[in-house]
């Protein structure tokens, strides 16, 4: 439609610019129209629409060829397009099966922490979360020949493990405690008052426990004078250790140590290296004893020997 309208446009162009040179040539010629033979004025026609046939036949033989080019241009960028489209799909894809990928794992974890926090809010589930903490570390930490877990006292009382070390200092008593709700309590209050309120009510919560440690697990000639109060989150350590002098006080004055994780197993490797100096040293009395044995029969002999030359010499004699 475009091309066909552009070939109108130039063939009124050159009609008019045949007319215009028409009106020219009679006005050179004189204002005598009669000067102007009818010859001329067909071959002038004549000449003009050969012109315009070769101008039609170039314009339409170069607009052909511009509109091939167009198309073929157009053609490879929608292939190009096209590709790279696929590509972008593939992509958008790729990215939104990460993203179910990421969505189900955040509601697999949702779960786990609303199943956690189903746990902690029940005090027998929280202490079994506790011991389970507690076995976990004791166990990746020592030989299984030197604790127990729920082990009978001579009082009756069964601490959640008890690691039986050699004197001093003797067997020591690990109880988990997990005062949760006063800590929740604490990390809750919006005022100084609601804070000085939960505080003392963590305070006592804590004290608590370690008399109850203390009066229970520290048995004279059984175990030994100190116990460990083990807290299964680091958070309430070290809220304790920041916050709470006087729990720390109390805790040293009735020997029972608060140990938090990490500390734990700091203390549990200490005892492994005790454990390992203490096999040292009874393998050392071990070798002490093997070596006396030996320099006696090494005396035995020698004195066997002085005997036997003493009776070689008699011989000699005889």
């Amino acid at each position: 439609m475009e091309t066909g309208l552009i070939l109108v446009i130039i063939s009124i162009t050159v009609a008019a610019m045949a007319v215009v040179a028409l009106f020219w040539i009679v006005r050179a010629k004189g204002a005598d129209s009669d000067a102007v033979t009818m010859g001329e004025i067909m071959g002038l026609i004549k000449a003009m629409g050969e012109a315009n046939t070769t101008g039609h036949e170039q314009l339409r033989r170069t607009l052909e060829e511009r509109l091939e080019a167009a198309s073929k241009r157009l053609g490879d960028g929608l292939n190009v397009h096209t590709e790279k489209t696929g590509e972008a799909m593939k992509q958008v894809h790729e990215r939104l099966a990460v993203i179910d990928s990421a969505q189900q794992n955040m509601k697999d974890l949702s779960n786990q922490v609303v199943g956690l926090q189903d746990i902690l809010s029940n005090k027998q589930a929280r202490g079994a979360f506790g011991e389970v903490q507690l076995e976990n570390l004791v166990t990746d930490a020592l030989p299984k020949d030197v604790y127990d877990f729920q082990e009978t006292l001579s009082n009756g009382k069964r601490p959640d493990c008890i690691l039986k070390l050699p004197n001093p200092p003797g067997s020591i008593v690990i109880d988990s405690k997990f005062p949760l709700e006063s800590y929740r309590a604490l990390q809750s209050a919006t005022d100084d008052d609601g804070r000085k309120i939960a505080g003392r009510s963590f305070t006592a919560d804590v004290k608590k426990h370690i008399v109850a440690i203390a009066e229970k697990y520290i048995i004279p000639g059984e175990t030994a004078e100190s116990a460990l109060m083990f807290l299964p989150s680091e958070a309430v350590y070290a809220e304790i250790h920041a916050n709470f002098q006087n729990v720390i006080e109390e805790s040293q004055r009735r020997r029972v140590y608060i140990v938090s994780p990490s500390t734990m197993m700091a203390m549990l490797n200490t005892v492994r290296a005790v454990l390992k100096d203490v096999n040292m040293r009874e393998q050392a009395d071990v070798i002490q004893a093997e070596v006396g044995k030996l320099l006696k029969d090494v005396r035995l002999l020698d004195e066997r020997a002085e005997k036997l030359e003493r009776n070689f010499g008699t011989i000699g004699k005889t």
